[in-house]
């Protein structure tokens, strides 16, 4: 047989050869290359490396009791964090998507096919069994082969030192240069990888060695370790590989691009009927075994690689960044952002999360049927559980990815600049009853009423550290309308709600000051705007002139349906290691963020806003049940929102462009004409149609709701006894100044019966029209 010389490899590829043309020598010319290779080559390093180590080489450095005298080596090295392909899970268990910076599934020997494991070892290293660390029969092999080619075709690595060299790879991670440092073949790195050979084959056995290779090394294709090969190339565990698909992987070590069976598939059957000829050699298969496995087609059932959350389904890709965003800063998974980025990257996860997809579906067909890709503007949609935070949707019209011109985006404009989103949007009169809250928390009574003129100037207004002052009073810019000129006072909290009044509540939250409505704020998870930057306590503040997230919306809406108590968002709810172990998690944060007695007021009065005479009165679900909820619309109606709930489900809407801020005036979206967009006209039928379908299989939860008298008639002699500002005084009409209008100290809920569950809402004036809202 003619000699053969080695193909080029991307890593140590052991003794496997192809024919090559004889070079007839000398042995004196045996001997000069020799020198020639112990001088240039790569592989000199090996073999000096090997010649100048302690003694025990002089003897026999295979010999594992040549490992005496070196120093312990790093447990990474005996069992290693290999990065591994991270799985993310709905609360029902289905895949949600794939994410790895390596795809790896790391498994125990008993779970790799035994031909696979036979195959690996005779084509790398068919004497891994009986030589230690270093085979010295082996150098000796490397030192007439390359001496008869006159070049470093062949090497003498054992399956150890690749097993090393790979590990010092897998360390290096991403960073090029570390990369290309641990690939050097420098004669310093050469001793130290023997070193740590040698006294692996102390510490552990034989079969462990192996495991741990199959487990680290690469097979293309973005495959690492023979679990994720098996998979990618032949659809199935690597517990199940047959004989030509384990000789086939087995081959495919050497060079993955050479013998790539997708791009070079006649080049990867003959590598693998060479994998096949040395099992044979070995004695681990017979000849009739091989010329079976020879005879079959290589019967790829390649999967390409799928990673990360662009390959999420059903619009959960936002959903999915999300999650990473959460294991990114959440200090339960690592004190340090560094700490937490390396259990991202490192991977092994499996994470259960909160994602009901049932609800997603709902969501995600609402925002996506209602505007199309295409529009000028889009729609976002997140749920919420009441009492707990959990996300159970988060849906927006735009897919998740990076082709622009598909439409494509990776803001989630669901979330907050931090968790991958963007500035937020303006959410209009969805603020107003956060002021609602904080003035009943300060002790107004529900019946509290103001002349609420049609138009009015910014009053001066109490902050946390002194005192908001309007420059521009008499001004256009210095005051504030309402949207429709039929809006003119006097309304009580019930009316003003339905009718989303602003000039109601620019005096309800002159009488608080701006820091209550700010501190309310903050106790319901509104920390700041949606770009990090703190609220500012500017009269506009209760109007909703400043940015939020849809996420940030529902949540406020989901602690009034909790009866006060808001929860922070959790997007988790449980996590555990490949092999079973947990992980610790964010647990739920809860607290009250105002009494259930003040949550019972506001809910009563949203539940107005979705009856007769609000602005969301045709909001109805289908089965009919309770639902409340505020309308918003900001200027020029660049955004509109509706956010409502029922007593277990909470979602906002969001409609308008992240981007250019279109005004939604003579606008086409969904394929239907809009003159002019509202809260309730545009947002609101998402919601509508997302909502109903969400709570089909939830059962009812009614809210616990009080009676709130009507205002008094508008012909009752009502007086405004300071300015244009105060509240309202009525003759013969209930007051509404410090004992309200039962008796009972400001502040204090009325107890009356509770409101019936139906369809009737507040009394409203009977000439007055939907006004959208600002």
């Amino acid at each position: 047989m003619s000699p053969k010389s080695r193909i080029p490899a991307a890593s140590d590829p052991g003794d496997t050869w192809v024919p090559r043309p004889r070079r007839r020598e000398t042995p004196l010319g045996i001997l000069g290359h020799a020198a020639t290779f112990l001088g240039a080559s790569a592989l000199g390093g090996v073999l000096l490396a090997g010649l100048i180590l302690p003694a025990a080489g002089a003897v026999g450095l295979g010999a594992k009791s040549g490992a005496e005298g070196f120093e312990s080596i790093p447990d990474d090295f005996r069992t290693p964090p290999l990065t591994q392909a991270t799985q993310i899970f709905d609360a029902k268990g289905g895949l949600i998507a794939k994410v790895f910076e390596r795809d790896r599934t790391v498994i125990p020997a008993d779970q790799m096919s035994p031909l696979i494991r036979t195959a690996q070892v005779d084509i790398e290293d068919a004497r891994f069994y009986e030589h230690g660390a270093v085979d010295l029969k082996g150098i000796l092999r490397a030192i007439t082969k390359n001496a008869e080619s006159g070049a470093a075709v062949q090497g003498a690595s054992t399956l150890t030192q690749q097993y090393v060299k790979n590990v010092n790879v897998e360390k290096a991670g991403d960073d090029a240069d570390a990369v290309r440092e641990a690939q050097r073949k420098t004669l310093g790195r050469k001793i130290q990888e023997l070193r740590y050979a040698i006294k692996l084959e102390e510490d552990l056995t034989k079969e462990q060695i192996l495991t741990n290779y199959l487990n680290i090394t690469f097979y293309g294709h973005q495959a690492y370790g023979i679990q994720a090969a098996s998979q990618r190339y032949f659809s199935k565990d690597a517990k199940d590989l047959s004989l030509p698909e384990a000789a086939m992987l087995a081959g495919l070590v050497q060079n993955p691009s050479q013998y790539d069976p997708k791009l070079h598939p006649v080049a990867a059957q003959k590598r693998r009927d060479t994998v096949i000829d040395k099992m044979v050699e070995n004695k681990h298969i017979t000849a009739e075994q091989a010329r079976q496995a020879k005879a079959a087609p290589l019967g790829l059932n390649y999967k390409d690689p799928r990673n990360g959350c662009i390959t999420a389904q059903a619009g959960m890709g936002f959903f999915c960044d999300y999650v990473r965003h959460v294991v990114k800063q959440d200090p339960v998974f690592g004190k340090s952002s560094a700490e937490r980025k390396k259990l991202w990257d490192t991977g092994g996860l499996n994470i259960y999360t909160t994602l009901d997809p049932d609800k997603q579906a709902a969501a995600q067909n609402a925002v996506s049927t209602k505007v199309y890709v295409t529009d000028p503007v889009s729609a976002a949609m997140t749920m919420v559980e009441p009492g707990s935070g959990k996300i159970l949707a988060m849906a927006q019209t735009r897919p998740y990815g990076l082709a622009k011109e598909k439409n494509e985006t990776v803001v989630n404009y669901n979330v907050d600049a931090a968790m991958g989103g963007g500035i937020g949007f303006q959410p209009g009169s969805n603020f107003k009853p956060i002021v609602a809250a904080a003035a009943l928390e300060a002790g107004l009574p529900p019946t509290q009423r103001y002349d609420s003129p049609n138009r009015m100037d910014w009053p001066t207004t109490k902050t946390c550290d002194g005192t908001w002052k309007n420059l521009n009073k008499g001004k256009k810019d210095g005051s504030i309308p309402n949207e429709s000129p039929s809006e003119v006072g006097p309304y009580d909290l019930k009316q003003a709600m339905a009718l989303s009044v602003n000039t109601y509540f620019v005096q309800m939250e002159q009488e608080i000051g701006l820091c209550a409505v700010k501190q309310m704020a903050n106790k319901l998870g509104m920390e700041g705007k949606a770009d990090g930057s703190p609220l500012e306590e500017l009269p506009g503040l209760g109007l909703g002139t400043q940015e939020v997230s849809p996420l940030t919306m529902a949540n406020v809406y989901a602690a009034f349906a909790a009866r006060g108590t808001y929860c922070a968002p959790l997007a988790i709810n449980r996590i555990t290691t490949v092999d079973g172990a947990d992980v610790p998690v964010p647990q739920a944060r809860c607290a009250p963020a105002m009494s259930e007695s003040t949550a019972d007021v506001i809910n009563s009065v949203l539940l107005g806003v979705t009856e007769k005479g609000g602005t969301a009165r045709d909001l109805n679900l289908d089965d009919r049940r309770q639902i409340a909820g505020k309308t918003g619309t900001t200027d020029e109606k660049k955004s509109a929102w509706f956010t409502g709930y029922t007593g277990n489900l909470a979602g906002s809407v969001w409609l308008g462009s992240p981007g250019t801020k279109v005004p939604m005036r003579n606008i086409r979206i969904g394929g239907r004409y809009q003159a002019e967009v509202f809260g309730a006209t545009g947002p609101g039928p998402i919601w509508q149609q997302a909502m109903s379908d969400a709570v089909r299989d939830m059962p009812e939860q009614p809210f616990t709701t009080v009676y709130i008298p009507d205002p008094p008639r508008r012909d009752a002699g009502c007086t405004t006894p300071s300015g244009s500002t105060g509240p309202v005084t009525c003759t013969g009409a209930p007051t509404t100044g410090g004992q309200g209008n039962t008796g009972r100290p400001r502040g204090t809920a009325p107890t009356g019966p509770t409101a019936p569950s139906g369809r009737t809402g507040p009394a409203v004036p009977p000439d007055a029209t939907d006004p959208g809202d600002q």
